[in-house]
């Protein structure tokens, strides 16, 4: 037991060492650059005393630390489409047969304890959460800015918020670490049941959105805002709502302010919302800022769009691929098929020829991943893609499930209609395709309700947790191999041997 926690002790010392360096190493820049990591300047502060000369450029390093986090190898490539997205009907493993077997193991549901991408996904969101807590426990005695320093502890509780929301739906109970640990119980804590994470994540994003500003100038875009606040809020409520139907309040209320703020409005053209030049549009309400600068693969370090990209053209690694059963699920004529599964043989909007596929190959890609062909031969294809986390039309589907699961049919159809005439402009026949929907019966609304998450948000790593929190799994992934211990995913084999046995695994693993 003592040498498990002494293991144990060291990887989180390990890990506070490596996010303090990371802040080392930052310093501030303009636009979406502000998340760029930099060389180190010398004389920087190296990790063991970055706080020792506490000021305000250290608050800011310190924070930008915190997003630059957000776009590394497990926060957006294998380890998150295996954990978020390859579970769901919308996506398989891709590439070629021999590449990355082990992501099948999440398709199939075959996948156990052991495997590694759980234990780099667990990691990466506590990365995160550390990085957060070291914000959170060095930046109000600064002596700095008030409102300054009250925006960079919104920031950092809503990103915390974030990660824990990934890690409670993705794993259930969980350490909850809301401050630097000091002790050893604290640096080996036991699990919190999910409704305690779900608790202090209700808390953070409170706060955030108390302490966040509603938009900001060119030079901070990107960053966390009210509006994102309150739009994750609304989706974790969401989620709650399965086990307590109060919380549907909630989410009409928090998706009511964001519609009323007047901040945010549908981007008119969706498959142009996806690319390099849609990035921090006027639907985007969070998004991880990702960056290439030339020749240097270490500041370029997203893989996001890497991973994903067509393997015939040398635009990428051909993984996370749509399924039939996805391109099966758009209605005639809906503009977003095109604009979410990119298809060979086909021409892109932006001019490029989708070459037929090799023998093994996949027929399919993922579009919202997809970067114009002579902009992703270069480090890291594709460094430059931002990952879209939270977009407005999200809200108002949220905004439609709540008034319909409320009793108001009406504004149920108001807000789902929105997001089909945004659609619905672009088609071929607007006045054959994607048809109003007139119901009001709240079954058949809702399953219009849901046929329209799928479509609208396809790719976007929520389909794989929507169908569960639905309770529609055994129905739809059952099929697949899906059982009921498959709503969560085992805790990774390594956390468990090295807390020595504190943390438990889920039921069922």
């Amino acid at each position: 037991m003592l040498r498990n926690k002494n293991i144990l002790l060291s990887r989180w010392a390990a890990l506070i060492f490596s996010s303090l360096l990371l802040m080392s190493l930052m310093i501030s820049s303009c636009s979406k650059d502000f998340t760029s990591a930099k060389s180190a300047l010398q004389g920087a502060p190296t990790g063991t005393d970055f706080w020792a000369n506490a000021d305000a450029a250290t608050a800011a390093r310190a924070v930008n630390a915190i997003y630059a986090n957000l776009r590394t190898w497990n926060n957006v490539a294998f380890a998150a489409i295996c954990v978020e997205n390859m579970g769901s009907d919308d996506a398989i493993k891709g590439s070629v047969a021999t590449d990355a077997t082990y992501i099948n193991e999440y398709d199939n549901f075959t996948v156990d304890a052991s495997e590694g991408q759980l234990d780099g996904f667990w990691t990466a969101q506590y990365q995160n959460i550390n990085l957060c807590n070291q914000v959170l426990a060095n930046v109000p005695a600064i002596s700095m800015d008030a409102s300054l320093k009250s925006r960079y502890e919104g920031e950092a509780k809503f990103i915390r918020a974030w990660s824990y929301f990934r890690l409670v739906r993705a794993f259930g109970n969980i350490p909850l670490i809301m401050k630097l640990p000091q002790t050893a119980e604290e640096l080996n804590p036991k699990q919190s049941t999910a409704a305690e994470v779900y608790a202090a994540i209700d808390q953070d994003l409170t706060e955030a959105a108390g302490l966040l500003p509603a938009t900001y100038g060119a030079a901070d875009v990107g960053r966390a805002t009210k509006g994102a606040a309150l739009s994750l809020h609304a989706k974790v409520d969401m989620y709650e709502a399965g086990k307590d139907a109060s919380k549907w309040q909630n989410v009409l209320d928090y998706t009511n302010s964001v519609i009323q703020s007047g901040v945010y409005s549908l981007y008119p053209d969706y498959y142009a919302m996806f690319r390099i030049r849609g990035e921090n549009c006027s639907e985007s309400i969070f998004e991880v800022q990702c960056n290439y600068v030339a020749g240097n693969s270490d500041i370029s370090n997203s893989q996001y769009a890497q991973v994903q990209g067509n393997r015939e053209t040398n635009a990428g690694w051909g993984f996370n691929v749509p399924t039939t059963d996805l391109l099966n699920a758009f209605e005639p004529g809906d503009p977003r098929l095109a604009a979410t599964i990119m298809r060979a043989g086909v021409t892109t909007p932006d001019g490029d020829v989708v070459p037929p596929p090799s023998a093994g190959a996949p027929t399919m890609y993922n579009m919202k991943a997809y970067v114009p062909f002579t902009l992703a031969v270069a480090t890291n294809q594709g460094a430059d893609q931002n990952v879209r986390v939270l977009r407005y039309a999200d809200v108002l589907l949220m905004n439609a499930e709540a008034n319909n699961e409320l009793g108001h049919a009406a504004d149920a159809l108001t807000s789902l209609e929105k997001v089909r005439a945004r659609a619905r402009a672009k088609s071929a026949n607007p006045t054959v395709d994607l048809p109003k929907i007139t119901t009001t019966d709240k079954d058949q609304l809702r399953k219009a309700i849901y046929h329209e998450r799928r479509v609208e948000l396809a790719m976007e790593n929520d389909r794989y947790f929507d169908v569960i929190r639905q309770g529609r799994a055994a129905t739809i992934f059952g099929p697949l191999g899906w059982v009921a211990k498959d709503s969560i995913w085992p805790i990774p084999q390594a956390e468990i041997d090295n807390s020595g046995g504190i943390l438990v695994q889920n039921a069922g693993w």
